[in-house]
């Protein structure tokens, strides 16, 4: 690409391109097979997809949400566009109007081919905060080249090439280059040395196909209305659901009303969990993912992908992570007829046991709020008592008193304490009083 790389890049580290909104750069298509290299091509033509995508894995995840809402803001714009009258050697110029930041065209590797872009979008459109002064997010420019297959449609891949890309306001580029080199100019000799020097023109470096599928681009019938494959996994490592998970389509019964999601969830299985879990806005970046795909992302990548604090709740919910719950106590139900035999029981040291040797099972109650209404509903639920039947909640002190169970008391409960409970009846009404002891 013809456009100067920034000098204030370190040693190892990827290129940096400055370029100007809406300024036309041109890309030279070269042919760099070697002697005898893929004779198959030779006299043919190939057709080549050029994008603007995001450097940001982060960004790349949610790139359809982020082009929908540029969209919205600039309504008729195309973040990529070709200068077709400067352009040389292309044919067949294609672009889509639901891609607005891909273009395609038809060239022969053997004449000297050059294709003009435009990018319209600036990097500081999608940065999080605009208050002025704001560092803008990398973009990439990635093209990909396709070779004929034996239905004469251009499908199968060839090469792909790209490279960083910041876009700012017309003339900005030329003033960060300038700014750049002042910078640079300032170092010291040793310090200049771990910085790269600028160079008159970009490489675009070999990469990895973009995952999208080809458009089917058959020979000699030219269609007015091309078919894309729309763009909504935006990086290759967004695991394939047909690869990464082979028995992903399981039986057809539901899982999504569990709490934890199962490995073997389908995709529509994955997309109610989602919804049921609270993570609505994600079902679109998660629609091609079951139940395995969504699993093996590790904490890092949906961080990344939702942001810190969305993308906590969403790994701690696929762990299954519960709150930790700030009291624990175990009840058993007295039954009636033991209570006249528990001191004897307390004095035979079988506390553990009731009259007929048959040990007393304990319930754990896990309180999350400290308070007694809190003890009243949980002691209600395990012990299938109707809540508005119970009136209060006693705890029996020094010689047999009851003692009104408040919320200061619950708080100085010590964790993990053992109760026997029985129910008396009310005076009053038809409701019960209960015991803890």
């Amino acid at each position: 690409m013809c456009a100067a790389t920034s000098p204030a890049v370190k040693l190892h580290d990827e290129t940096l391109t400055y370029l100007n909104q809406g300024q036309s750069y041109e890309i030279r298509m070269l042919d760099n097979r070697k002697m005898g290299d893929m004779p198959e091509i030779s006299g043919k033509l190939v057709k080549s997809i050029i994008r603007v995508v995001f450097h940001d894995r982060r960004l790349q995840y949610t790139e359809h949400q982020q082009l929908e809402g540029w969209k919205w803001n600039r309504p008729g714009d195309r973040l990529l566009d070709l200068d077709i009258p400067m352009s040389v050697g292309i044919i067949d110029t294609r672009t889509n109007p639901s891609q607005l930041n891909a273009v395609e065209f038809l060239w022969d590797p053997a004449k000297r081919t050059s294709a003009f872009i435009q990018v319209h979008c600036i990097s500081t459109e999608f940065t999080p905060r605009k208050h002025g002064g704001e560092k803008g997010v990398p973009f990439r420019i990635q093209v990909d080249t396709f070779k004929q297959n034996e239905n004469g449609e251009y499908t199968d891949h060839l090469h792909s090439a790209s490279c960083q890309i910041k876009v700012f306001k017309p003339k900005g580029a030329d003033r960060k280059q300038k700014t750049d080199r002042e910078k640079m100019e300032k170092r010291t000799a040793h310090e200049k040395e771990k910085y790269q020097p600028s160079y008159d023109t970009t490489i675009l470096t070999e990469c990895s196909p973009w995952p999208d599928t080809p458009t089917t681009y058959a020979n000699n019938s030219p269609s007015p209305a091309p078919t894309f494959t729309s763009s909504q996994q935006s990086t290759c490592s967004v695991p394939d659901s047909n690869s990464s998970s082979p028995n992903h389509q399981g039986d057809g019964v539901s899982q999504a009303s569990g709490e934890q999601i199962q490995p073997s969830a389908t995709t529509q299985e994955t997309q109610q969990w989602l919804l049921k879990n609270r993570f609505s806005s994600y079902t679109r970046l998660f629609s091609n993912f079951s139940g395995a795909d969504l699993l093996k992302l590790t904490k890092e990548d949906l961080v990344q992908i939702c942001g810190a604090a969305d993308g906590i709740r969403l790994y701690n919910s696929l762990k299954s992570r519960s709150v930790r719950p700030r009291l624990t106590i175990y009840v058993c139900q007295e039954q009636p007829s033991s209570a006249t035999l528990q001191a004897q029981q307390q004095a035979a040291g079988s506390g553990g046991e009731n009259g007929s040797g048959t040990p007393y099972v304990y319930h754990a109650i896990y309180l999350e709020e400290m308070v007694a209404s809190e003890v009243a509903r949980k002691l209600a639920l395990v012990f299938n008592i109707p809540l508005h039947q119970i009136n209060q909640v006693y705890r029996q002190g020094p010689t047999g008193i009851h003692i009104l169970v408040s919320d200061q008391m619950v708080q100085n409960f010590q964790d993990e304490s053992c109760f026997l409970f029985s129910t008396v009846k009310a005076e009053n009404n038809d409701g019960i009083h209960i015991i803890l002891k």
